[in-house]
């Protein structure tokens, strides 16, 4: 039963990318081309960020999965796909996660996610070999058109609209709360509906907890290692939050994707079914945190 459900994509799931895609059109719309000019004039934050995404959240994976087997007495697939997961790109939700938070370090974080989804073709595989020893061929030409399609266009697409066409920016802007709030919901509610079998399994609620365990870690560790790193910054508060949401939030997707072809046993993929879902909610609760007043803290 599990097996179906990890591996045959449900219709509203389709929509996911499409969902992502005008995101990061809206994202756009509200951006300019300095932005990102600025963005890339800041290569020490970009560097945490990455180590965040493949030092930091690795070593997080691989402790969180020896305590499962060796605490939890979990499977040692489900270690596997711990560390999978762990592996994997930055999702792309962190990036319109961060533009709702801090809209200013929206393009930080874009550059941030795309260096880690470009980097993962490479990086992702060789982490694989390493630390699960298991060999992963990731098909490059598709994840290239992956964050074309997904991040580059639609933020190109926002960005010439909102230096060319003013007027149609203005005109759009108002609808954008609101519309993006709901494909906000249709992308967390695609993959839930997805593994909604597995969520609701006594098998997957013994897998919730190390998932919980790991994306929680993986906040606390991008929040925090930029206090450490950069306590002088003068927007310390944002660049923490940014990190945090492109440490915290990874493409589960992708890992489901990777642990439905190239491992034998299912279970390797359930952390992953899981993780989207998770990581989807404990970002965007973490956006409804740090939006409220000062005062209401």
């Amino acid at each position: 039963m599990l097996e179906n459900q990890i591996s045959q994509p449900t219709r509203l799931l389709r929509y996911y990318a499409p969902a992502l895609g005008f995101l990061m059109f809206a994202v756009g719309v509200n951006l300019s081309i300095d932005s990102f000019r600025k963005a890339l004039d800041r290569p020490g934050v970009i560097a945490l960020g990455y180590a965040g995404q493949f030092v930091c959240k690795p070593l997080l994976g691989l402790l969180v999965a020896f305590l499962s087997v060796q605490v939890l007495h979990l499977p040692k697939a489900v270690g596997s796909g711990l560390v999978l997961v762990a592996c994997v790109s930055g999702a792309q939700l962190a990036n319109y996660a961060t533009f709702l938070v801090e809209p200013s370090m929206a393009p930080l974080s874009i550059v941030m996610t795309a260096l880690s989804t470009i980097s993962a073709v490479v990086v992702t595989p060789a982490l694989s070999l390493l630390l699960l020893g298991k060999r992963l061929p990731v098909d490059v030409p598709a994840m290239m058109a992956s964050i074309t399609q997904i991040v580059l266009v639609p933020i190109a697409g926002g960005l010439i609209i909102n230096k060319f066409l003013p007027a149609v920016s203005r005109a759009i802007r108002p609808t954008l709360p609101l519309s993006s709030v709901l494909v906000t919901c249709a992308c967390i509610g695609a993959p839930m509906s997805h593994n909604i079998d597995v969520l609701r399994s006594q098998f997957g609620l013994m897998v919730l907890l190390p998932v919980f365990a790991f994306h929680f870690l993986a906040f606390i560790a991008g929040y925090k290692a930029t206090e450490v790193v950069f306590p002088s910054e003068p927007d310390l508060d944002g660049l923490a939050k940014t990190i945090c949401f492109t440490t915290g939030m990874q493409s589960g997707l992708l890992g489901l994707a990777l642990a439905n072809r190239f491992f034998e046993d299912p279970i390797v993929g359930i952390p992953s079914a899981i993780s989207t879902v998770l990581m989807s909610l404990m970002g965007f609760g973490l956006t409804i945190v740090w939006r409220r007043p000062k005062s209401a803290v």
